[in-house]
């Protein structure tokens, strides 16, 4: 298949991914009132984050303007392996708009809380601890398989396992205003991933 049909869904995706964290973010800050610090999340996570997560933008931004730029990364992947990449990119986009929805004001860029955040177990919350992250995931490795690039792959991984590890001093933050309530709530629910049984 062409793939100019592949770089016309990977831009829709994008643009209205972006959109909908953009309008969740900015409504959060104005209606909350205050600007969360980013100085809590420590020097090496802060780091890790911008530039793993710059390297990402560089790399979608490249494939979607010319793929030539990031041929280096190419994987020779079968078309529907792809098309399991777009699938993944809309799954992406429906979290991310389920997960905002439900976070409303609570929506914090960096592991401090809000000082009028409220503990949310709703919506994708109900399940998993950190639903956001986990979209993330879902939608850097299909945007991966979209783009047939290992490189992004990899820089989607890297960028997950800063989160992992960041999301440590997060829950302790979240204890610290929670309390026992997100102890238990703990006991309930995964990480990243629903709890069986």
């Amino acid at each position: 298949m062409n793939d100019t049909i592949f770089r016309a869904i990977a831009v829709i995706t994008f643009v209205i991914g972006m959109s909908i964290s953009i309008y969740f973010r900015r409504k959060a800050d104005r209606e909350s009132g205050e600007k969360v610090s980013l100085k809590e999340e420590g020097l090496a996570v802060t780091f890790g984050l911008r530039v793993f997560g710059f390297s990402i933008w560089i790399c979608v931004f490249a494939f979607m303007i010319n793929p030539a730029w990031i041929a280096w990364g190419r994987l020779d992947l079968p078309e529907w392996a792809r098309w399991i990449g777009v699938a993944m990119g809309v799954l992406g986009v429906l979290l991310a708009y389920w997960v905002f929805t439900s976070l409303g004001n609570n929506f914090s860029p960096t592991v401090a809380t809000r000082s009028q955040a409220t503990l949310v177990t709703s919506g994708p919350y109900r399940w998993v601890r950190h639903p956001l992250y986990l979209r993330g995931l879902i939608s850097c490795v299909g945007f991966a398989l979209l783009a047939e690039n290992w490189f992004i792959a990899l820089l989607g991984l890297l960028f997950f396992a800063t989160i992992v590890y960041s999301t440590s001093k997060e829950e302790n933050k979240l204890v610290e205003k929670f309390g026992a309530a997100y102890i238990e709530y703990q006991k309930h629910t995964g990480r990243f991933l629903p709890k069986l049984g």
